[in-house]
Protein backbone atom coordinates (compact mmCIF):
# COMPACT_ATOMS: atom_id res chain seq x y z
CA UNK A 1 0.00 0.00 0.00
CA UNK A 2 1.55 3.48 -0.93
CA UNK A 3 1.80 5.97 1.48
CA UNK A 4 -1.53 8.24 0.10
CA UNK A 5 -3.74 4.71 -0.81
CA UNK A 6 -5.87 3.42 1.28
CA UNK A 7 -5.88 -0.01 2.27
CA UNK A 8 -8.16 -2.00 -0.06
CA UNK A 9 -9.93 -4.32 2.28
CA UNK A 10 -12.35 -7.74 2.50
CA UNK A 11 -14.28 -8.82 5.05
CA UNK A 12 -15.17 -12.31 5.80
CA UNK A 13 -17.98 -13.15 7.58
CA UNK A 14 -20.91 -10.74 7.77
CA UNK A 15 -22.50 -11.45 11.28
CA UNK A 16 -19.74 -9.49 13.44
CA UNK A 17 -18.60 -8.07 10.25
CA UNK A 18 -21.34 -5.70 10.16
CA UNK A 19 -19.68 -3.43 12.36
CA UNK A 20 -16.86 -3.51 10.11
CA UNK A 21 -18.25 -2.76 7.04
CA UNK A 22 -19.94 0.14 8.25
CA UNK A 23 -16.56 1.13 9.57
CA UNK A 24 -14.84 0.69 6.51
CA UNK A 25 -17.59 2.62 4.98
CA UNK A 26 -17.11 5.60 6.93
CA UNK A 27 -13.64 5.54 7.58
CA UNK A 28 -11.20 7.38 5.69
CA UNK A 29 -7.95 4.99 5.80
CA UNK A 30 -9.77 2.02 4.05
CA UNK A 31 -11.31 0.97 0.82
CA UNK A 32 -13.98 -1.84 1.00
CA UNK A 33 -13.64 -3.94 -1.89
CA UNK A 34 -15.51 -7.17 -1.60
CA UNK A 35 -17.06 -8.54 1.32
CA UNK A 36 -18.09 -12.76 1.64
CA UNK A 37 -20.20 -14.99 3.85
CA UNK A 38 -21.41 -18.43 2.83
CA UNK A 39 -25.40 -17.12 3.81
CA UNK A 40 -26.14 -15.39 0.21
CA UNK A 41 -29.62 -13.99 2.19
CA UNK A 42 -27.32 -12.37 4.67
CA UNK A 43 -25.03 -10.96 1.93
CA UNK A 44 -28.16 -9.71 0.36
CA UNK A 45 -29.14 -7.91 3.36
CA UNK A 46 -26.04 -6.58 4.24
CA UNK A 47 -26.09 -5.06 0.68
CA UNK A 48 -29.16 -3.50 0.73
CA UNK A 49 -28.60 -2.08 4.57
CA UNK A 50 -24.68 -0.70 3.81
CA UNK A 51 -25.20 0.29 0.12
CA UNK A 52 -22.71 -2.21 -0.96
CA UNK A 53 -23.59 -4.82 -3.47
CA UNK A 54 -19.68 -7.02 -4.15
CA UNK A 55 -20.46 -9.77 -2.25
CA UNK A 56 -19.66 -13.18 -2.73
CA UNK A 57 -20.60 -16.58 -1.05
CA UNK A 58 -16.71 -17.95 -1.17
CA UNK A 59 -14.20 -17.17 0.68
CA UNK A 60 -11.77 -18.10 -2.83
CA UNK A 61 -12.98 -15.15 -4.42
CA UNK A 62 -11.49 -13.02 -1.94
CA UNK A 63 -8.26 -15.40 -1.96
CA UNK A 64 -7.58 -14.59 -5.44
CA UNK A 65 -8.99 -10.98 -6.10
CA UNK A 66 -5.62 -8.71 -6.64
CA UNK A 67 -7.80 -5.87 -5.37
CA UNK A 68 -7.56 -7.06 -2.12
CA UNK A 69 -4.56 -6.15 0.42
CA UNK A 70 -6.04 -7.64 3.57
CA UNK A 71 -8.75 -9.28 4.64
CA UNK A 72 -10.77 -9.08 8.20
CA UNK A 73 -12.02 -12.32 9.44
CA UNK A 74 -14.81 -12.24 11.93
CA UNK A 75 -15.72 -16.50 11.32
CA UNK A 76 -16.58 -18.75 13.91
CA UNK A 77 -13.47 -19.11 16.26
CA UNK A 78 -12.71 -22.69 15.43
CA UNK A 79 -12.52 -21.31 11.46
CA UNK A 80 -9.97 -18.68 12.41
CA UNK A 81 -7.00 -20.69 11.57
CA UNK A 82 -8.03 -22.25 8.33
CA UNK A 83 -9.26 -18.81 7.28
CA UNK A 84 -5.77 -16.82 8.28
CA UNK A 85 -4.10 -19.64 7.14
CA UNK A 86 -5.60 -19.20 3.97
CA UNK A 87 -5.27 -15.51 3.77
CA UNK A 88 -1.64 -15.42 4.58
CA UNK A 89 -1.07 -18.23 2.05
CA UNK A 90 -2.80 -15.64 -0.15
CA UNK A 91 -0.39 -12.64 0.57
CA UNK A 92 -2.90 -10.97 2.24
CA UNK A 93 -2.65 -9.29 5.78
CA UNK A 94 -4.88 -10.12 8.22
CA UNK A 95 -7.43 -8.57 11.17
CA UNK A 96 -9.16 -11.41 13.16
CA UNK A 97 -11.55 -11.03 15.83
CA UNK A 98 -10.94 -12.41 19.24
CA UNK A 99 -9.93 -15.29 20.38
CA UNK A 100 -7.08 -15.41 17.97
CA UNK A 101 -7.43 -19.02 17.90
CA UNK A 102 -9.55 -21.85 19.90
CA UNK A 103 -6.25 -24.21 19.90
CA UNK A 104 -3.06 -23.12 19.87
CA UNK A 105 -1.55 -26.28 18.05
CA UNK A 106 -2.66 -23.82 15.01
CA UNK A 107 -0.12 -21.50 16.38
CA UNK A 108 3.63 -22.62 15.64
CA UNK A 109 2.36 -23.14 12.24
CA UNK A 110 1.09 -19.65 11.82
CA UNK A 111 3.75 -17.92 13.10
CA UNK A 112 5.61 -19.87 10.76
CA UNK A 113 3.97 -18.83 7.57
CA UNK A 114 3.82 -15.57 8.34
CA UNK A 115 7.16 -14.27 9.19
CA UNK A 116 7.94 -16.89 5.73
CA UNK A 117 5.31 -13.99 4.02
CA UNK A 118 6.54 -11.03 5.55
CA UNK A 119 2.72 -9.78 6.45
CA UNK A 120 0.96 -8.45 9.20
CA UNK A 121 -1.68 -10.17 11.53
CA UNK A 122 -3.51 -7.82 13.63
CA UNK A 123 -6.07 -8.84 16.75
CA UNK A 124 -9.38 -7.12 17.06
CA UNK A 125 -9.26 -6.53 20.33
CA UNK A 126 -11.77 -4.01 20.08
CA UNK A 127 -12.11 -2.77 23.87
CA UNK A 128 -8.56 -1.36 23.52
CA UNK A 129 -10.02 1.10 20.87
CA UNK A 130 -13.33 2.70 22.81
CA UNK A 131 -12.83 6.23 23.67
CA UNK A 132 -12.88 5.38 27.67
CA UNK A 133 -9.59 2.75 27.49
CA UNK A 134 -7.65 4.83 24.64
CA UNK A 135 -7.72 8.21 26.83
CA UNK A 136 -6.92 5.69 30.41
CA UNK A 137 -3.49 4.56 27.82
CA UNK A 138 -2.69 7.58 26.71
CA UNK A 139 -2.61 9.18 30.78
CA UNK A 140 -1.23 5.99 31.56
CA UNK A 141 1.64 6.65 29.41
CA UNK A 142 2.17 10.41 29.77
CA UNK A 143 2.59 9.52 34.19
CA UNK A 144 0.00 10.59 35.15
CA UNK A 145 -0.59 7.91 37.89
CA UNK A 146 2.88 7.31 38.07
CA UNK A 147 4.27 3.38 38.40
CA UNK A 148 1.74 0.91 38.20
CA UNK A 149 1.14 -0.95 40.67
CA UNK A 150 -2.21 -3.14 40.15
CA UNK A 151 -4.62 -3.77 37.71
CA UNK A 152 -7.76 -5.07 38.25
CA UNK A 153 -10.53 -5.59 35.23
CA UNK A 154 -14.35 -7.29 35.10
CA UNK A 155 -16.72 -7.82 33.12
CA UNK A 156 -20.04 -8.60 33.97
CA UNK A 157 -23.30 -9.07 31.99
CA UNK A 158 -26.51 -10.30 31.83
CA UNK A 159 -26.45 -12.35 29.00
CA UNK A 160 -29.37 -15.09 30.01
CA UNK A 161 -30.35 -14.06 26.26
CA UNK A 162 -27.83 -16.12 24.84
CA UNK A 163 -29.65 -19.09 26.35
CA UNK A 164 -31.72 -18.92 23.69
CA UNK A 165 -28.92 -19.67 21.06
CA UNK A 166 -28.55 -23.71 20.61
CA UNK A 167 -24.99 -23.41 20.38
CA UNK A 168 -24.31 -21.25 24.00
CA UNK A 169 -25.42 -24.98 25.55
CA UNK A 170 -22.64 -26.91 24.05
CA UNK A 171 -20.04 -28.32 25.84
CA UNK A 172 -17.29 -26.40 23.87
CA UNK A 173 -19.00 -23.06 24.56
CA UNK A 174 -17.36 -21.21 27.81
CA UNK A 175 -17.92 -17.68 28.81
CA UNK A 176 -14.54 -18.12 30.01
CA UNK A 177 -13.08 -17.66 26.29
CA UNK A 178 -16.49 -16.07 25.06
CA UNK A 179 -16.19 -13.15 27.84
CA UNK A 180 -13.43 -12.84 29.59
CA UNK A 181 -10.86 -12.40 26.94
CA UNK A 182 -12.05 -8.73 26.89
CA UNK A 183 -10.70 -7.89 30.58
CA UNK A 184 -8.22 -10.69 30.28
CA UNK A 185 -6.52 -8.47 27.49
CA UNK A 186 -6.60 -5.13 29.77
CA UNK A 187 -4.49 -7.60 31.88
CA UNK A 188 -1.89 -8.34 29.24
CA UNK A 189 -2.10 -4.58 28.24
CA UNK A 190 -0.53 -3.46 30.96
CA UNK A 191 1.42 -6.54 32.40
CA UNK A 192 2.30 -8.56 29.42
CA UNK A 193 4.27 -10.82 31.57
CA UNK A 194 2.33 -12.56 33.14
CA UNK A 195 3.96 -15.90 34.81
CA UNK A 196 1.07 -17.44 36.79
CA UNK A 197 -2.62 -17.31 37.23
CA UNK A 198 -4.83 -19.01 39.69
CA UNK A 199 -8.74 -18.44 39.75
CA UNK A 200 -11.67 -20.35 40.93
CA UNK A 201 -15.64 -20.72 38.94
CA UNK A 202 -19.14 -22.34 39.15
CA UNK A 203 -21.83 -22.71 37.39
CA UNK A 204 -24.71 -20.66 38.79
CA UNK A 205 -28.78 -21.52 39.26
CA UNK A 206 -29.70 -19.30 36.66
CA UNK A 207 -27.12 -20.96 34.46
CA UNK A 208 -27.92 -24.42 35.69
CA UNK A 209 -31.43 -23.94 34.81
CA UNK A 210 -30.53 -22.24 31.29
CA UNK A 211 -28.74 -24.92 30.41
CA UNK A 212 -24.93 -23.78 30.18
CA UNK A 213 -22.52 -26.65 30.61
CA UNK A 214 -19.21 -24.83 31.64
CA UNK A 215 -19.29 -21.91 34.47
CA UNK A 216 -20.55 -18.45 34.30
CA UNK A 217 -19.06 -16.72 37.35
CA UNK A 218 -15.54 -16.62 37.86
CA UNK A 219 -12.34 -14.73 39.56
CA UNK A 220 -8.59 -15.20 38.73
CA UNK A 221 -5.79 -13.63 40.15
CA UNK A 222 -2.64 -13.27 38.38
CA UNK A 223 1.03 -12.90 39.17
CA UNK A 224 3.72 -11.44 37.31
CA UNK A 225 7.34 -12.30 36.14
CA UNK A 226 8.12 -9.04 37.99
CA UNK A 227 6.18 -9.54 41.27
CA UNK A 228 3.15 -7.72 40.46
CA UNK A 229 -0.61 -8.95 40.99
CA UNK A 230 -3.92 -8.55 38.75
CA UNK A 231 -6.93 -9.80 38.88
CA UNK A 232 -10.08 -10.53 36.79
CA UNK A 233 -13.80 -11.84 37.38
CA UNK A 234 -16.92 -12.58 35.18
CA UNK A 235 -20.30 -13.13 35.86
CA UNK A 236 -22.86 -13.66 32.86
CA UNK A 237 -26.20 -15.00 34.11
CA UNK A 238 -27.78 -12.79 36.59
CA UNK A 239 -28.79 -9.19 36.89
CA UNK A 240 -26.28 -6.14 36.85
CA UNK A 241 -25.99 -2.55 38.42
CA UNK A 242 -27.88 0.24 37.51
CA UNK A 243 -25.26 1.84 34.49
CA UNK A 244 -25.09 4.88 36.90
CA UNK A 245 -23.44 3.17 39.54
CA UNK A 246 -21.73 0.24 37.37
CA UNK A 247 -20.50 -0.53 33.82
CA UNK A 248 -20.55 -4.06 32.59
CA UNK A 249 -16.86 -3.72 32.04
CA UNK A 250 -14.11 -2.04 33.52
CA UNK A 251 -10.61 -1.60 33.82
CA UNK A 252 -8.81 -0.13 36.69
CA UNK A 253 -5.34 0.98 36.98
CA UNK A 254 -3.42 1.68 40.37
CA UNK A 255 -0.45 3.75 40.44
CA UNK A 256 2.21 4.84 42.91
CA UNK A 257 0.61 8.62 42.56
CA UNK A 258 -2.78 8.21 41.31
CA UNK A 259 -5.79 5.45 39.85
CA UNK A 260 -7.64 5.53 37.05
CA UNK A 261 -10.84 4.05 35.99
CA UNK A 262 -12.09 3.15 31.94
CA UNK A 263 -15.86 1.87 31.66
CA UNK A 264 -17.11 -0.16 28.65
CA UNK A 265 -19.59 0.03 27.41
CA UNK A 266 -20.43 3.21 29.21
CA UNK A 267 -18.51 6.14 27.31
CA UNK A 268 -17.08 7.26 31.23
CA UNK A 269 -13.68 7.64 32.73
CA UNK A 270 -12.42 8.67 35.75
CA UNK A 271 -8.56 9.59 37.23
CA UNK A 272 -6.80 10.82 40.50
CA UNK A 273 -3.57 12.13 38.99
CA UNK A 274 -0.51 12.60 40.68
CA UNK A 275 -1.28 16.45 41.61
CA UNK A 276 -4.14 15.05 43.79
CA UNK A 277 -6.98 16.32 40.61
CA UNK A 278 -10.09 14.35 40.61
CA UNK A 279 -11.69 14.33 36.98
CA UNK A 280 -14.92 12.33 35.34
CA UNK A 281 -14.91 12.75 31.60
CA UNK A 282 -17.86 11.36 29.28
CA UNK A 283 -18.21 11.77 25.56
CA UNK A 284 -21.96 11.35 25.01
CA UNK A 285 -21.38 13.45 22.02
CA UNK A 286 -19.67 10.40 20.53
CA UNK A 287 -22.49 7.77 21.31
CA UNK A 288 -23.26 7.46 17.43
CA UNK A 289 -19.48 7.16 16.63
CA UNK A 290 -19.41 3.72 18.65
CA UNK A 291 -22.90 3.10 18.39
CA UNK A 292 -24.11 3.60 15.22
CA UNK A 293 -26.91 0.92 15.16
CA UNK A 294 -29.75 -0.17 17.45
CA UNK A 295 -29.11 0.40 20.95
CA UNK A 296 -25.74 -1.12 21.58
CA UNK A 297 -26.20 -4.12 19.97
CA UNK A 298 -22.73 -3.38 17.23
CA UNK A 299 -20.01 -1.42 18.69
CA UNK A 300 -18.51 -0.39 15.16
CA UNK A 301 -16.47 3.27 15.92
CA UNK A 302 -14.14 0.65 17.51
CA UNK A 303 -14.08 -1.05 14.31
CA UNK A 304 -13.46 2.03 12.67
CA UNK A 305 -10.78 3.11 15.15
CA UNK A 306 -8.79 -0.37 15.02
CA UNK A 307 -9.12 -0.52 10.73
CA UNK A 308 -7.34 3.01 10.47
CA UNK A 309 -4.68 2.02 13.18
CA UNK A 310 -4.07 -1.43 10.73
CA UNK A 311 -3.89 0.95 7.92
CA UNK A 312 -1.57 3.37 9.09
CA UNK A 313 0.75 0.61 10.64
CA UNK A 314 1.22 -0.77 7.03
CA UNK A 315 1.20 2.56 5.56
CA UNK A 316 4.33 2.87 7.93
CA UNK A 317 5.76 -0.18 8.04
CA UNK A 318 4.60 -0.69 11.52
CA UNK A 319 3.44 -3.63 14.16
CA UNK A 320 0.12 -2.94 14.87
CA UNK A 321 -0.83 -4.17 17.93
CA UNK A 322 -2.41 -6.91 19.49
CA UNK A 323 0.11 -8.70 16.71
CA UNK A 324 -0.09 -12.50 15.97
CA UNK A 325 2.69 -13.27 19.12
CA UNK A 326 0.33 -11.42 21.86
CA UNK A 327 -2.63 -12.99 20.52
CA UNK A 328 -1.31 -16.00 20.87
CA UNK A 329 0.15 -15.31 24.46
CA UNK A 330 -3.31 -14.28 25.36
CA UNK A 331 -4.83 -17.70 24.04
CA UNK A 332 -1.98 -19.36 26.09
CA UNK A 333 -2.88 -17.26 29.39
CA UNK A 334 -6.68 -18.22 29.19
CA UNK A 335 -5.72 -22.02 28.47
CA UNK A 336 -3.29 -21.57 31.93
CA UNK A 337 -6.74 -20.21 33.55
CA UNK A 338 -8.69 -22.66 31.96
CA UNK A 339 -6.37 -25.39 33.64
CA UNK A 340 -6.64 -23.95 37.10
CA UNK A 341 -10.43 -24.03 37.21
CA UNK A 342 -10.07 -27.69 36.40
CA UNK A 343 -6.95 -28.25 38.63
CA UNK A 344 -7.97 -26.05 41.66
CA UNK A 345 -4.47 -24.92 41.83
CA UNK A 346 -2.32 -22.31 40.07
CA UNK A 347 -1.00 -22.87 36.54
CA UNK A 348 1.70 -21.50 34.75
CA UNK A 349 2.02 -19.64 31.93
CA UNK A 350 5.02 -20.73 30.21
CA UNK A 351 4.41 -24.75 30.79
CA UNK A 352 1.12 -23.93 28.26
CA UNK A 353 3.30 -22.44 25.58
CA UNK A 354 6.21 -25.07 26.14
CA UNK A 355 3.42 -27.84 25.19
CA UNK A 356 2.51 -26.26 22.59
CA UNK A 357 6.31 -25.97 21.46
CA UNK A 358 5.77 -21.95 21.38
Amino acid sequence: MKDNKKLRLGILGLGEGRSTMHAALSGSGIELVQVCDRNEDLCRHRAEEMGFGNYTTDYGDMLKNPDIEAIAIYTPDHLHATHIRAALEAGKHVVCTKPLLDDLKDAPGLLKLQREKGLKLFVGQSSRFFEPMKRQRKDYEAGLIGELITVEAYYHADHRWFLSKPWSLEPSFQWLYGGLSHPVDFIRWYLPDIEEVMGYGMLSANGKKGGLKNPDTMHFIFKASDGRVARVSGAYTGPVQPVNRDSEMSCVLRGTEGCSQGDYMDLRYAITDKTGEERMVTWEHKLKYYFPFEGKSHHAGEYRNYLEYFAASIRNNETAYPDLEEGIGTVALLKAMERSLQSGKPEKVKEVLREYGL
